[in-house]
């Protein structure tokens, strides 16, 4: 992989209002990012040699991987402090024992040891959730660890603070860490552009003709979202009392069906996000009666938004949102719904309210992980579904082979301030690949897999897939 030269000396940088957002976030519960990759090889001295060499390159190439979160208590201030000396965090190994207790710990006998770890990680933010207990010098925003599942297979885990790691910087830390492992087979490396990485907040790169929104302007919204949210419907909450963790359910298609998805999107004019967002109401509404509103929040990179803009490879979090509102009677088609959703979506974001709004989502997030009783139950739900604008495009097929990876998954924590569904879609080698995340016991995981089981029936089977 080949480097961008970076500005060696060492500086700190106060979060902006987003980042700060999702560092009290992670206190909540939600933003914790995990990167689970199931290897064909076994845990030795040699295999963690080479993870820790290709972490050490990640760190060398990417500032953000080097800061420290720092807390001032009396400022409530979160703050980057990069520096050069900042040594990478000793890689956790978990023996055939340790790793055993982690797998048995989970009841769930139908998901694999790969989901298991991943689900035992994306509730391991610890470290994170209060910031009164960070160190002078701040704590790690990434942490590594792997698990001997089997005398031939292991799983190495990469652990991240949501503030230093959207979705494009997991892809791209997943494209990166294939690439130095292909390159040390004698592959070319890769060129990344990302000079510049850590230097500026996603508020600050914000153009000047999007900021311009007056006081009046930002109270109408923050009252049109206040009210709306007071009308939306939830999934019904199975045990909102006792305390809650993230997890997982994963919805795979094959090819053919997949292929015959993405071909009714283009055929409508309309992007995956809006017939995945369809479905999850469909199935949810199928439980209710009469006319129902819910809300669908899609999250949009916004790093060519910016100024200047950025590359994929400029890690970091530069994600904004889009909040609609949908009226379901129940009586709509797939893909009827899809192109409401989709319509509403790409309306607003026409008007880039994922821009202007920016600031009053963050408002009522903040709000709301402050005052939970706010929330129906002190659910903490902001919506019924979240979805991205665009899947990940995952045809690295060849290179996973080469180097070991037999699979892998990525998500996020969402049992604190979030949606009911979380969904991490990524097209992998023409096969749809979704990561349901969920807050538990909140919902169960019989009620996510009955919801999962009506959007894979309506993906599949004879609504419209393909058609005109």
């Amino acid at each position: 992989m080949a480097v961008a030269d970076q500005n060696s000396s060492d500086y700190s940088r106060i979060l902006g209002n987003t980042e700060h957002n999702w560092c009290r976030a992670v206190t909540s519960g939600t933003g914790v990012t995990v990167l689970a990759l199931m290897v064909a090889r076994p845990v030795s001295e040699a295999s963690q040699s080479q993870f820790k060499k290709t972490l050490a390159l990640l760190q060398e190439s990417h500032p953000l991987l080097r800061c420290k979160l720092h807390y001032d208590g009396a400022g409530k201030n979160f703050t980057f402090m990069k520096s050069t000396a900042t040594p990478l965090s000793e890689i956790t190994v978990h023996d055939a024992t340790e790793t055993l207790r982690v797998l048995e710990s989970n009841k769930s006998p139908e998901i694999s040891a790969l989901q298991k770890i991943l689900e035992h990680e994306i509730n391991n933010g610890k470290t994170w959730v209060d910031p009164d207990t960070f160190s002078c010098s701040g704590v790690d925003v990434a942490f590594a660890a792997v698990y001997a599942v089997s005398d031939t297979h292991s799983v190495a885990v990469l652990r991240l603070h949501t503030s230093v790691c959207d979705r494009t910087t997991a892809v791209s830390l997943l494209l990166e860490m294939l690439d130095l492992d292909s390159v040390a087979e004698g592959a070319p490396p890769m060129e990344i552009e990302n000079s510049g990485e850590a230097e500026a907040a996603l508020e600050s790169l914000i153009p000047c003709a999007l900021t311009k929104k007056n006081i009046w302007a930002h109270g109408r919204d923050l009252l049109g979202y206040s009210l709306s949210s007071l009308r939306l419907t939830n999934m019904e909450f199975i045990n909102w009392k006792s305390p809650r963790k993230s997890e997982v359910l994963r919805m795979q298609m094959d090819k053919e069906i997949t292929s015959h998805i993405l071909m009714g999107c283009k055929n409508r004019g309309i992007k995956l996000c809006g017939v995945l967002s369809a479905a999850a109401l469909l199935a949810v509404h199928s439980t209710k009666k009469g006319k129902k509103k819910y809300g669908v929040v899609t999250l949009i990179d916004s790093r060519s938004y910016l100024q200047p803009s950025l590359t994929s490879h400029h890690f970091g979090f530069y994600h904004s949102a889009i909040l609609n509102v949908h009226t379901v009677k129940g009586t709509e088609t797939l893909w009827e719904l899809a192109s409401s959703c989709y319509s509403d979506f790409s309306r607003f974001k026409t008007s880039n309210k994922h821009i202007t709004d920016m600031a009053d989502l963050n408002f009522l997030m903040a709000r709301a992980i402050e005052n939970p009783g706010l929330t129906p139950s002190s659910s903490l739900r902001s919506s019924l579904v979240s979805v991205f604008e665009d899947p990940v495009i995952d045809n690295s097929g060849d290179i996973r082979q080469r180097v070991g990876v037999e699979d892998y998954m990525g998500c996020a924590s969402a049992h604190g301030i979030g949606p009911s569904i979380a969904v991490f879609d990524t097209v992998r080698d023409g096969k749809l690949d979704c990561m349901l995340v969920y807050p538990s016991p909140l919902h169960s995981r019989e009620q996510m897999q009955e919801v999962a089981a009506k959007m894979t029936a309506m993906l599949s089977h004879g609504h419209g897939c393909g058609g005109n």
